[in-house]
């Protein structure tokens, strides 16, 4: 379906998610103009860029460049899932930017005349894992940590919004991005097989939907400027679902670096685990978490662009220039 071109906001530009859909967003013709709070960034040609730096978008209302009025927002920024968290209350600071920050920057953008907004959630806001069943965007919600709790609230916040004010959401909920610039625990694994360090991992054959971070932009234009898009929630993968071994003898093989694999049975893994005080981290390393990503292929006739080999040969590409 031929759509127009369209004038997009993009929150969290500086992230490597939000650099890769202003990139998109201008090679496919798009205005596109980063929101961030510290510029320095490189941007793709005709990539307009607005620093606003207060916390969780306070006062973002009164500083709108006049006249500048976009046709949609695409909201990336995000207080993220951390391992350890030291907030006194992290639910209180989740849902202080998550949530609180996110109608802000929708209520603005109203202001301002944007028609959609496309809110980057997580599949986190449904579950931590699959129950055997990969998760559809019909799947009734249960997220357990923070993180996952906030990103549903600010979902729900947002459907009421729309009702309100009849602005467009689109709600995308994607499982775990990677690519180049990629950071946390896919960057230590990266770390883990390039360093040569054995992991007990080579019997565990739970399957991870992931998603590639240009799959995941252009997955976000499409939700940005097709009209059928509106109203909409949609989970987006890459479409291959490799176990936790499978994906790090593929690695291994990009990183020129065969992944080390000790044949540990998940039982086992888990009972250390329980030892070690990381009962949860192993349980979701050794339980499945596959996504249901049927519904975007058949609304907007979206696919991934790029491939799951593909995309880990580039982010393997970058770690070994990068580090």
């Amino acid at each position: 379906m031929e759509v127009a071109l369209s004038s997009v906001l993009v929150t969290g530009a500086n992230g490597f998610v939000g650099r890769a859909l202003c990139r998109t967003l201008a090679h496919a013709g798009h205005e596109a103009t980063a929101l961030v709070r510290q510029g320095g960034t490189d941007r793709a040609d005709g990539v307009r860029e607005w620093r606003h730096a207060t916390a969780d978008f306070a006062g973002l209302e009164q500083a709108w460049p006049q006249g500048y009025a976009p046709d949609c927002v695409v909201h990336l920024a995000a207080r993220v899932h951390v391992m350890h968290d030291e907030a006194p209350d992290p639910l209180a600071a989740f849902m202080a930017t998550n949530v609180e920050g996110t109608l802000r920057v929708a209520r603005a953008a109203r202001e301002q005349g944007a028609r959609r907004m496309v809110y980057v959630s997580s599949i986190k806001a449904v579950a931590e894992t699959d129950g055997g069943v990969p998760l559809a965007e019909s799947t009734p919600p249960q997220p357990l940590d923070p993180y996952g709790r906030s990103k549903r609230a600010a979902e729900e916040a947002l459907w009421r919004l729309s009702e309100e004010t009849g602005m467009e959401i689109v709600v995308v909920r994607p499982p775990l991005v990677y690519g180049p610039g990629v950071g946390a625990n896919f960057l230590q694994m990266m770390n883990a097989v390039s360093r040569g360090i054995p992991l007990p991992l080579g019997l565990v054959d739970a399957r991870r939907s992931l998603v590639y971070s240009d799959n995941l932009a252009d997955a976000l234009m499409h939700c940005a400027t097709d009209p059928r898009a509106a109203n909409t929630c949609f989970h987006v993968t890459d479409g291959d679902d490799p176990s936790v071994a499978q994906l790090l003898r593929t690695l291994g093989r990009h990183l020129g670096k065969p992944a080390r694999l000790l044949p540990v049975p998940p039982r086992l893994l888990r009972a250390a685990g329980a030892l070690a005080g990381r009962a949860a981290q192993i349980e979701r390393l050794t339980t499945s978490l596959q996504v249901d990503a049927s519904r975007i292929r058949a609304q907007l006739g979206w696919y991934p662009p790029v491939s799951l080999d593909a995309g880990l040969e580039a982010t393997a590409r970058w770690f070994r220039a990068t580090h």
